[in-house]
């Protein structure tokens, strides 16, 4: 099980993991053992929230494939268990990044003081080119 917030559990039977193959180099252990993990979790097919889902189906993210499969596959670790839990880790880190809502930006105006130090900076680099002028006698 899975544990997203309070309230918000993926139960285990949700999550399907495959073990395959590792890629790289690793020698003996990486062309015998299966330590690589593919998890898939189906958002349409899941427990989740109909704002979860939402969310993570609007996500222009490579792992998240057309039909709505959250494919994750971690290798980084030479045991299963490790390459597992960095695995829900991932996928924990993908929906709670999705349901994050984005404070909308407000329009400010730039203050008096601004406004005027800009225009004094203006006026002063004005004047340090005409001082740059030939001089006539």
């Amino acid at each position: 099980m899975l544990t997203l917030s309070n309230n918000v559990e993926i139960p285990a039977w949700q999550l399907e993991f495959s073990a395959i193959r590792a890629q790289g180099a690793g020698g003996q252990n990486v062309n015998k053992v299966s330590t690589a993990i593919h998890l898939k979790f189906d958002i349409k097919r899941s427990s989740l929230p109909q704002f979860y889902k939402e969310r993570l189906l609007a996500l222009k993210d490579s792992r998240i494939t057309k039909e709505g499969v959250i494919v994750i596959k971690a290798q980084s670790h030479r045991s299963q268990e490790m390459n597992k839990e960095e695995s829900l880790e991932r996928l924990k880190a993908l929906i709670l990044n999705a349901i994050k809502v984005q404070k909308a930006r407000r329009d400010t105006k730039p203050t008096r003081s601004s406004q005027r130090k800009r225009v004094d900076s203006k006026v002063k680099k004005g004047q340090t080119k005409q001082l740059r002028k030939r001089v006539d006698y």
